[in-house]
């Protein structure tokens, strides 16, 4: 009998220690794909490092100009003669990280040099989320009248592009004479201004900037397909498609996040039921399963079928939209599909075919949206195990795109070969969500700013 306890006790020891590993094992796992409070702050600290860095080599090699060509050291204008792309860019991620110096010498810079008055064609759509969005977010964080008056007088100099048949913007103006060309546009072009524009409308007090870009987003909803999808090129004097893939991806994707967004930001009820009824179609017909995984495809806009398996780094953006609609499966399932996307190559290329996982574009523009989904997905859930998935990106972003002068792009993933390019969205956006990651959650109030599709913070106002 005595005989027979041993060996229930032996076997009950036995358990309990298979437990204990077990568990300790779980324990385990979780902390390899977590991080913690004290690995967090270290992470802000280093990209605040190299996003103090980066400005540095603008600061030396391109001040003055649009951006800096990290490999050349030279400087960078778009249309030939500088808009200060980088510093209007960069100027409310430096006010968050605290870099005070940094911050002031390019606000100065803005408000004593920035000039619109130039007889040069610009792309409305890059220059309303860029400059536009960058001026007026600057200026709620610094109360700079400067700033306010830069975005006004942009501001004017692009209504314009809204004088179409439709009312669908003309994708180019003339800042100085106001001629507004180009007629062949994109959901994402004609319906990416409501937030800027809006803005615009709420701090002068001058609602014909809100009329314009809210007719011009209607507009492009109204021309949805009978199952409820957008296509990829619209002309904007006749209304008609000229392209009937739809996707999630460049050319459409902020369209879809601005109904979200002006919804967030403005209490527009009209961009809220667009938005709802928008997202069951592009569920509907673009969300894809594979091999178990989650993902976003491109059908025909009237017909529904499926006529590609693209996802890319510009879809990237989809989880933390689908966390300002409240779906949080499809949002950390598609993230996993992301960071599969990046794992690939140990950095994300422009797009894949998921079906084959075969890359289909490999340049990495130094893109921001997988992070940006990370930061969301973070916000919403606590979990900090999208903290470790930002750590494993940045390290590979900085062992993969780090120049001696600032970051460069690359041209290929696969052979990690860097372009001579650094765009001022590094600073507006990708550094941003990084940092914001892993700082305090104190750094930004989430719940009081809508960001933009260039990552610019503006002030919820309802």
């Amino acid at each position: 009998m005595k005989a027979l306890y041993r060996i229930s006790c032996i076997l009950f020891s036995l358990v309990a220690s298979a437990s204990s590993f077990a568990a300790h094992g779980a324990n385990h796992e979780a902390a390899k794909d977590s991080l913690s409070e004290a690995e967090s702050r270290r992470m802000a600290q280093l990209v605040k490092r190299e996003t103090q860095q980066a400005w540095n080599a603008y600061r030396k090699f391109a001040w003055g100009h649009d951006a800096l060509k990290p490999l050349s050291k030279t400087a960078h204008d778009w249309y030939g003669t500088s808009l200060l792309m980088t510093p209007v860019d960069a100027l409310d991620t430096l006010l968050l990280m605290g870099l005070k110096k940094e911050a002031k010498e390019a606000q100065e810079l803005i408000a004593t040099r920035l000039n619109f008055d130039q007889d040069i064609r610009i792309q409305n759509f890059e220059i309303t989320i860029r400059l536009l969005g960058g001026l007026i977010s600057a200026y709620q964080m610094t109360d700079d009248a400067r700033l306010l008056h830069l975005a006004e007088d942009l501001g004017q100099r692009l209504l314009p592009v809204f004088e179409s048949p439709t009312g669908l913007p003309y994708t180019h103006v003339n800042l100085k004479t106001g001629k507004a060309t180009g007629t062949l546009s994109n959901p994402a072009e004609t319906g990416t201004l409501i937030l800027e524009f809006g803005m615009l409308s709420k701090l002068t007090g001058k609602p014909i900037y809100f009329e314009k870009a809210k007719r011009a987003l209607v507009a492009t909803y109204e021309r949805r397909s009978a199952i409820g999808l957008v296509g990829a090129t619209i002309n904007v004097e006749t209304g008609a498609w000229t392209q009937s893939d739809s996707h999630i991806g460049g050319g459409i994707d902020s369209y879809y996040e601005y109904l979200n967004k002006c919804w967030r930001l403005f209490g527009d009820t009209d961009c809220k039921t667009m938005w709802e009824s928008s997202i069951k179609s592009v569920n509907q017909y673009l969300g894809d399963e594979v091999r178990g995984e989650f993902w976003y495809g491109h059908a025909d806009m009237n017909t529904g079928k499926r006529t590609a398996n693209q996802y890319g780094a510009l879809d990237a953006f989809m989880p933390a939209l689908l966390v300002l609609g409240g779906d949080l499966e499809r949002a950390q399932r598609l993230q996993e599909s992301g960071a599969k996307m990046w794992r690939l190559n140990g950095i994300e290329p422009e797009a894949i075919d998921y079906q084959t996982m075969q890359i289909s574009a490999a340049a990495y523009p130094l893109r921001p949206e997988i992070i940006e989904s990370a930061y969301y997905l973070f916000r919403a859930t606590g979990d900090s195990r999208y903290r470790k998935m930002g750590q494993e990106f940045f390290r590979d972003f900085m062992r993969h795109c780090k120049a001696k002068q600032g970051y460069a792009a690359l041209k290929d993933v696969r052979s990690k070969t860097q372009e001579d390019a650094m765009e001022s969205f590094v600073f507006a956006e990708t550094f941003k969500y990084y940092y914001l990651l892993f700082a305090p959650q104190s750094t930004l109030d989430f719940d009081k700013v809508t960001f933009n599709t260039e990552a610019h913070p503006f002030r919820v106002t309802h």
